[in-house]
């Protein structure tokens, strides 16, 4: 074990880390849910609604001036943080699911017709499965999965077979919320291309862990969420090229996303104003910049590298307690760790634990194709961040021991 960040230092970043739940000290183990925030962004928050706040883009006054050149600042950060090309490739959106929500209606109406082909895994979040359900439901589309092996690893070659002339689109996680699996998607998306198809990648649980480059990936959109990397609910992010952008018609009509409106016709707005109708949440905007240059001032490689000996760390002590199974074995992973006990369920081991402080998720994660494919209800799942500790993980593995002695 080689202890890559000052942790002790980084925990007084974050002020919930220091209370107490039912009388033990917190081990906050839902990650994967939503992140704690460092004082730096509650700051920020604060900040904003005390001294700048206003709406932003139509004011002269110096409020609004202030707060836009906050919130554009912000675009440009992330833009940086992802290595976009192009600011205006940044769109703000309400999260992850709001902006594939976005990509399915805005490409479906303008691109897809009956009879072509949309393809997905079976590890997807609800959040990248009914949207496109919904899409192809009303084109007449097809909806493609491909399925995944006993260690919950994406088949690639299977994904081969379901690519054809008529596969429009490709939409797969980066990472798996569930199983912590971290696919191939550059390889994904490289094969997507060669089909001439397009390619959504949902990098919410990859962002906060891994060091990802759009133009590298070569991802036609890429969205991501700012509550699951130390940011404000409310907020996220689509990525998406330049010229795919221009060619989607407006998700939403309203306020800012348009340059001139009569009765008889509206001129739509330039990028990213195009998709970004109404007043949006600004200060979500801002401190998710701030939660960016939190991570930047860390490193993410080491948060990386740190992250991944928690992993192992907890993978094989949980492996030593008889009874458990781990869903979710692939070969490279991120900091999730689902397990199931034989004979109880999820949500039995989770409120015995939570008795002890311990923060954990129960349930099918929104993944519930992916619970079938393992022909369970669900799992319990531990999802570490930088900020937790190999003692946390010493205390979760020992109220685990405890709850399996209660319920078996």
């Amino acid at each position: 074990m080689t202890e890559t960040l000052d942790i002790a230092s980084i925990r007084k970043d974050f002020p919930i880390l220091s209370r107490e739940v039912n009388g033990h000290p917190l081990v906050y183990f839902d990650n994967g849910a939503s992140s704690q925030k460092p004082q730096q962004v509650i700051d920020t928050i604060s900040h904003y609604y005390q001294y700048e706040n206003s709406n932003i883009h139509r004011g002269i006054h110096t409020l609004s001036q202030e707060a836009t050149t906050a919130y554009e600042e912000a675009r440009k950060t992330i833009q940086k943080f992802i290595n976009a090309k192009h600011d205006h490739e940044i769109i703000f959106t309400k999260g992850t699911t709001d902006a594939i929500n976005l990509v399915a209606s805005s490409f479906g109406k303008k691109f897809l017709n009956e009879g072509d082909e949309i393809i997905i895994s079976t590890m997807e979040h609800h959040s990248n499965i009914v949207p496109w359900q919904i899409i192809c439901e009303e084109k007449g589309a097809i909806l493609k999965v491909v399925p995944i092996n006993d260690k919950g690893e994406f088949l690639v070659d299977e994904y081969e077979k379901l690519l054809s002339d008529k596969t429009k689109l490709v939409a797969v996680t980066h990472v798996s919320n569930t199983l912590g699996t971290i696919n191939p998607v550059k390889e994904i998306i490289a094969k997507a291309h060669q089909k001439e198809a397009l390619v959504l990648i949902d990098g919410a649980q990859a962002v906060p862990h891994t060091k990802v480059d759009v133009q590298e990936l070569d991802a036609d959109f890429y969205a991501f969420s700012g509550h699951k990397m130390f940011g404000p609910t409310g907020v996220g992010i689509l990525y998406g090229k330049e010229g795919l952008l221009n060619s989607l018609p407006p998700y939403q009509g309203g306020g800012d996303m348009i340059k001139t409106v009569t009765f008889e016709k509206t001129t739509y707005n330039d990028l990213p104003h195009k998709f970004e109708a109404g007043t949006p949440n600004i200060v979500g905007g801002i401190a998710l910049a701030t939660a960016v240059d939190y991570i930047n001032e860390i490193g993410i490689d080491k948060i990386e590298t740190y992250e991944h000996e928690l992993l192992n760390y907890a993978t094989e002590q949980i492996k030593q307690i008889e009874g458990v199974r781990i869903i979710g074995e692939a070969q490279k992973k991120a900091s999730v760790l689902s397990f199931v006990v034989d004979g109880t369920h999820p949500t039995d081991i989770g409120t015995i634990i939570d008795k002890l402080g311990i923060a954990i998720r129960t349930g099918h994660h929104c993944t519930e194709p992916l619970m079938n494919r393992f022909n369970i209800p669900g799992t319990a799942r531990a999802s570490f961040a930088f900020y937790n500790t190999f003692e946390e993980v010493d205390t979760f593995i020992n109220a685990l021991k405890r709850a399996v002695g209660m319920l078996l």
